[in-house]
């Protein structure tokens, strides 16, 4: 099998249900949903797991062949890179609103592409199978009817679409090769000096580097050792602005960097301290934090830069990036090579971080402690009891703590129990997950069987009242 993380495109017109099977897929409302025609207009990046399997799915804005909008335009220009990065395009119809004559022009578009395409009849729920008859004139093999809202039909999809999960350690595909090598993803916008930055680490001109966003088109792993340890750097393309992607040589560099940073240990998001944080710089570290992947922010061309200058940016990231408040900052210079050594140190540190073993004993005096500091609060009278915990995974690292009414745990309690349990293990760099996990009563659902003289007790106190 292929090591390369299966893409799915989401196709259709408007307001079939394209975003909300996204969201499905993903687990998130990452995608805007609602029952107006043309609500995406841009291309939305997700990953999702299926029994074993990761895969990455692209939602779209829906395809309007025959309208004039020049907004439409530019929704069905992104809708066609989307379909040009997929090895899987999956075409939504709306079965409720029957076949449309902008369904026949899509369709002769897919079925000249020689690419996988799965075509589903959405917001099937309650319908016969017999209904998505009509759209066997798009030519493009069985109709499968599924609902996007209520999850009809998604499973036995994906299980159609998805290969196997394989056996064996290297079962799922994005996560790093276990060779004893840290692998590195050096990830950001185009022209913010990730090629500089990788050169300058292994000593050598390794990596092209130009003064022009762009040079790099695909990811390069360059392997190197450094302190003892065996490293590869994985220099990616930049992620430009969606709508700015416009080259065919271009049009599958953001996919090849969510690639890398699936296949990382630790990535190291450099961002220009000369520039401007925006928001496509957000969103890829946001998209990072999501996918729990250790992180190092790299604020790079700091050289040069004024002390109010210097204050901006800084202001900046805690203003544009709250959500990474567990993420070191450092700020460096690739090009003159300061600040170097030590955001390497920081790198190990946080792979450190990401693959801590975390013994349950130690866990379970953490959270004693953190309790007779700050017990949990009293719902309805009745206080929240949480009784032990134990490491439920790593990379990221993750905990679970079982007790009773957890799921009315306060979001403030579950950040105060999160930041005691990250300071005790000392953890940088990395999301810690905290989940909890309510006891089953063990007499719920069980019925209770009376005994005869119960039963008959029973009766004389009905007749009674009834008197």
């Amino acid at each position: 099998m292929s090591s390369h993380l299966p893409v799915i495109a989401l196709v259709g017109r408007p307001n079939v249900g394209k975003s909300t099977l996204f969201n499905r897929f993903t687990g998130t409302r990452d995608a805007l949903v609602a029952d107006f025609a043309g609500l995406t207009r841009d291309r939305q990046y997700g990953f999702g797991k299926f029994e074993g399997r990761s895969f990455m799915v692209v939602d779209t804005g829906g395809l309007m062949p025959s309208s004039g909008d020049p907004l439409a335009g530019l929704a069905e220009s992104q809708a066609r890179i989307a379909i040009e990065e997929a090895d899987c395009v999956l075409f939504l119809v709306d079965i409720r609103a029957g076949l449309n004559p902008s369904d026949r022009e899509i369709a002769g578009y897919l079925r000249k592409l020689g690419k996988p395409v799965c075509l589903l009849a959405n917001k099937a729920e309650g319908l016969p199978r017999s209904a998505v008859g009509e759209f066997y004139e798009l030519g493009l093999d069985t109709p499968m009817p599924v609902s996007a809202v209520h999850g009809d039909g998604i499973q036995d999809l994906l299980r159609q679409i998805l290969p196997a999960a394989p056996e064996g350690e290297d079962a799922d595909p994005e996560e790093p090769p276990d060779d004893g090598s840290v692998y590195v993803a050096i990830v950001g916008r185009p022209n913010v000096g990730k090629s500089t930055l990788v050169n300058r680490l292994i000593g050598e001109e390794r990596v092209l580097a130009a003064d022009l966003p762009g040079t790099t088109r695909d990811s390069i792993k360059v392997p190197f050792h450094y302190q003892g340890q065996d490293f590869v750097l994985i220099d990616t393309a930049g992620v430009r602005r969606r709508g700015k992607v416009s080259e065919t040589i271009e049009k599958f560099s953001i996919v090849k960097t969510l690639e890398a940073i699936e296949r990382a240990h630790v990535v190291i998001a450099v961002v220009d301290a000369q520039g401007d944080i925006g928001e496509q710089d957000a969103r890829l570290l946001g998209l990072i934090a999501h996918r729990g992947r250790g992180m190092v922010l790299a604020v790079n061309k700091w050289d040069g830069l004024d002390e109010s200058e210097r204050k901006r940016i800084k202001t900046d990231v805690d203003f544009k990036l709250p959500f990474l408040e567990y993420v070191p900052v450092h700020h460096i210079s690739a090009k003159r090579g300061t600040g170097l050594a030590r955001l390497f140190a920081e790198v190990q540190k946080v792979r450190a971080s990401a693959f801590i073993e975390m013994p349950t004993p130690r866990l379970n005096q953490i959270l004693e402690k953190a309790m007779a500091r700050h017990a949990p609060p009293a719902i309805v009278g009745r206080r929240i009891k949480l009784r032990y915990v134990h490491q439920g995974g790593r990379n990221p690292p993750k905990i679970i703590i079982h007790g009773n009414q957890t799921e009315r745990v306060p979001v403030a309690y579950k950040r105060f129990l999160s930041n005691e349990f990250r300071r005790a293990f000392k953890l940088t760099g990395v999301p810690l997950e905290v989940a909890f996990k309510t006891g089953d009563n063990p007499f719920k659902g069980r019925k209770n069987v009376l005994t005869p003289r119960q039963i008959k007790k029973k009766k004389r106190m009905m007749e009674h009242f009834k008197d």
